[in-house]
């Protein structure tokens, strides 16, 4: 069911010093930092030649990123993403095995102008799971 690996995404406190790191450091293309305010996020993507890295800082104290950074000072993979044929089939099936789609279990818009769902961590070994829609 699951495709192949979208991103891996990484909590950051200073986007502009991970972003400067990755370019500088690594010689990676790095895109321009985007508002994600729908999620609460202004996020960066890392272009590997498999995958993607997407770096990711709160965008308001009620966000998301700024309670995992509270929990996790330093930062750090925040979650894995996932490409499915079709999202709403994919739901669908996992929830019949017993995961739990968190939110109101409806697809949003992510970052990538695509349908994306997050899946409980607790039910994938203490990994979010994001799915989008290929």
């Amino acid at each position: 069911m699951i495709g192949r690996l979208n991103h891996v995404a990484i909590a950051v406190k200073d986007l502009a010093a991970a972003a400067s790191i990755y370019r500088k450091t690594l010689g990676a293309e790095v895109s321009a930092a985007v508002p994600q305010p729908d999620h609460g996020v202004t996020t960066i993507f890392i272009t590997l030649p498999n995958t993607k890295i997407e770096l990711l800082e709160p965008l308001g104290a009620n966000s998301p990123i700024a309670k995992f950074l509270e929990r996790n000072p330093d930062g750090g993979i925040h979650h894995l993403c996932y490409e499915v044929a079709d999202i709403r089939a994919a739901r669908d099936q996992m929830k019949a095995q017993g995961a739990r789609v968190l939110g109101d279990g409806e697809p949003k818009i992510g970052a990538h102008g695509k349908s994306v769902l997050f899946l409980h961590p607790k039910d994938f070994f203490g990994t979010l799971v994001e799915l989008e829609q290929a």
